[in-house]
């Protein structure tokens, strides 16, 4: 599915109106959260996963923690 969407002013904002089709698509209802995550292609939206997201957290913490032994298992 593409979509050509208009960029609006939202008080000092910036934002975009998502269709029904694209909101049906992503799972979403208004009010939900949205995932946004910029890629090398674009912008990518997700529905937002809290349980994912606590994942990532604790991903990210053991990373930062183990950064010299992983930098050696990736050689």
């Amino acid at each position: 599915m593409n979509a050509i969407i208009k960029l609006s002013k939202i008080g000092n904002s910036a934002g975009v109106l998502l269709t029904r089709d694209v909101v049906a698509h992503l799972g979403a209802e208004l009010g939900d959260q949205l995932s946004l995550s910029i890629t090398p292609e674009g912008i990518e939206i997700k529905p937002f996963r809290a349980d994912f997201e606590a994942q990532m957290a604790a991903a990210r913490d053991v990373m930062d923690r183990r950064k010299r032994a992983l930098r050696e298992l990736a050689k």
